[in-house]
């Protein structure tokens, strides 16, 4: 980490979390952030769900929910960016404080509730993204709409044009009872319309699924069942966690969803059971406490296609994503490998 990243952090790390949030990505559009650029090579370049990426690390929903810093992010080494959630109409979110720092843990909890600018606003900058980047949306629900599942496709239809994925964010805790939607036939309805809705564009964003890391054994059976019946191009694994074992910060007992270093394995582990579910049939991509190159290694063994961060940049800074692609080059050329897909789920039973 540079010595400009260190004094950046310890400024923010001083200010009220969502404060500190909002001016990164200030910082990040004024261009005072350093911008390590593209950083690829033949062993990391992939493709996941017919995506080329540069390489197979990219950013998670929640950073630039409202799609402002597309540009600057782009040229912060990640493979690929997702921006979101976004809803149908513009929403406030749940009453702040609503995100906390847990610093000895190396973690984050939040409990946002999707507030967004709404998909008009998120569509126009989306019109205007980077042409060079592979850029998805997060598709959300508004809190008190009537017809959940109808939203999700709503945001795609208006959407869709201006991007390569969009994820069906099924596991927010944040919500109330938008979990229920990863129940099986919930789902399948669900994805049925997206996916409907995206025929009906003239572009073919890849859709994905993004589960909470909470299923138990029979759950999960049911989404991989339904994933891979529906025709969707992958899954993320995972959301956010309302597990609180192990904490040692003080703000622990706060309600929302965890997120950081503590999800690793539990993520991890719902990625592997995932990939052993769907036989290598669905491209997943791993998400949970990612921060370093070898833990990203360890996704991509587990079964990941790709993996995203987002949470770890609160410790370590925006040049993370440029600095774990390149040490996981290094990492995949000592292990042998010419490729990222090479090694997908070489280390699956590990986790199981």
């Amino acid at each position: 980490m540079s010595l400009a990243e260190r004094a950046g952090l310890a400024l923010l790390h001083r200010m009220e979390p969502e404060r500190a949030h909002g001016l990164a990505l200030r910082a990040l559009q004024a261009g005072l952030v350093p911008q390590p650029g593209l950083v690829t090579g033949e062993r990391l370049k992939c493709q996941v769900a017919g995506l080329r990426l540069h390489n197979p690390v990219g950013l998670a929903a929640g950073f630039d929910k409202n799609a402002v810093a597309m540009a600057p992010l782009a040229r912060c080494g990640f493979g690929f960016l997702e921006v979101g959630a976004a809803t149908p109409r513009p929403q406030p979110g749940n009453p702040a404080p609503r995100l906390f720092r847990l610093t000895e843990d190396r973690a984050a909890i939040n409990r946002f509730g999707f507030n967004n600018d709404g998909m008009e606003a998120i569509a126009a900058r989306l019109e205007a993204r980077p042409r060079d980047a592979v850029i998805g949306l997060n598709l959300g629900a508004n809190k008190d709409s009537a017809d959940r599942a109808g939203d999700f496709a709503a945001v795609l239809a208006r959407c869709g044009a201006h991007l390569d994925f969009a994820t069906v964010n099924v596991s927010s805790p944040n919500t109330e009872r938008l979990r229920d939607l990863q129940g099986k036939d919930a789902l399948a309805a669900l994805l049925g319309g997206v996916l409907e809705a995206r025929d009906a564009l003239t572009s073919r964003p890849a859709i994905f699924l993004k589960i909470a890391p909470d299923l138990d054994e029979n759950g999960l059976r049911d989404v991989a069942e339904v994933a891979l019946a529906s025709g969707i191009d992958g899954v993320i694994a995972t959301n956010t966690t309302l597990s609180r074992d192990g904490l040692r910060s003080p703000h622990a007992g706060e309600t929302g969803g965890l997120s950081g270093a503590p999800l690793f394995d539990r993520s991890t582990r719902i990625l592997a059971r995932l990939s052993q579910l769907t036989g290598g049939k669905l491209p997943l991509i791993g998400v949970g406490g990612v921060g370093s190159a070898d833990q990203a290694y360890e996704k991509i063994r587990a079964g990941a296609s790709a993996v995203q961060l987002y949470t770890a940049l609160v410790y370590e800074g925006p040049g993370l994503a440029a600095r774990i692609a390149r040490d996981l080059d290094t990492r995949l050329a000592s292990e042998g490998f010419a490729s990222v897909a090479e090694a997908v789920g070489t280390g699956r039973s590990a986790w199981l």
